[in-house]
């Protein structure tokens, strides 16, 4: 199948343990934790038998993903999505997957009447920023000069 030819579609309930491969997949490339594709896969089929996340596969078998999340917020009438996570398999990036993908994701976020999109990105990963600014990401409000910052805290 060529690259052109991979088809974007919304994952079920079935396909928990395909974007589990992926998602884990991802954490490793990256050498980032994971709880593995067992617990992973399980997250997901619960997930996806709910509506508080939508999961994109792209190809078949699945090789590139995009999860998105959406949760209320009070400046927008609609929802905020967040793109939690998108990944492309590392021998087929740069061929336009992850552009398609984000671009459907986009679609996504704006069919549930999300007000904006957000995401995270490491600020060493130069390449992924340089990927969503060059799709109208920002990381500055309007008027401002300086970056936002995105602050977290485990709580175990």
């Amino acid at each position: 199948m060529t690259v052109g030819d991979q088809q974007i579609r919304r994952a079920v309930v079935d396909d928990a343990r395909a974007a589990a491969r992926l998602l884990d997949d991802f954490n490793r490339e990256f050498d980032t934790p994971t709880p593995g594709v067992e617990a992973l896969t399980a997250r997901l089929t619960t997930l996806l038998a709910g509506d508080a996340i939508v999961v994109l596969l792209c190809g078949e078998p699945a090789v590139g993903i995009a999860v998105l999340s959406f949760r209320p917020n009070v400046w927008f009438d609609g929802p905020v999505a967040l793109l939690d996570e998108l990944y492309i398999q590392p021998d087929l990036r740069r061929c336009g997957l992850g552009n398609r993908l984000l671009e459907t994701a986009i679609g996504v976020a704006r069919a549930h009447g999300a007000g904006t999109l957000e995401i995270n990105v490491d600020g060493e990963d130069t390449d992924a920023r340089r990927f969503y600014e060059a799709h109208g990401f920002s990381n500055t409000e309007p008027g401002a000069t300086e970056p936002m910052y995105f602050y977290y805290r485990d709580l175990d």
